[in-house]
């Protein structure tokens, strides 16, 4: 992995997902014994996200054309 001219570095994917790391996440570095690690910070407040508590309600069985006229008023 390599520092860019900004000294930014890229955390590989699965780090990030097991780590539970999204973009409005804050994360520090700690410094022991030559060492440096990336830690997430506990006891963030979850921002929420505008339909974040929808994702995955639907279960409703229609197709998208049925949704689209629906939702457009289409008759």
């Amino acid at each position: 992995m390599r520092v860019t001219t900004k000294g930014q570095v890229t955390i590989p994917q699965e780090i990030r997902e097991k780590l539970g790391i999204t973009p409005s996440v804050e994360i520090d570095f700690i410094e022991e014994k030559n060492r440096i690690y990336l830690v997430k910070r506990e006891g963030q407040i979850k921002k929420s996200f505008k339909f974040s508590k929808l994702r995955g309600v639907a279960n409703v069985k229609m197709t998208t054309d049925e949704i689209m006229a629906l939702t457009r008023g289409d008759k």
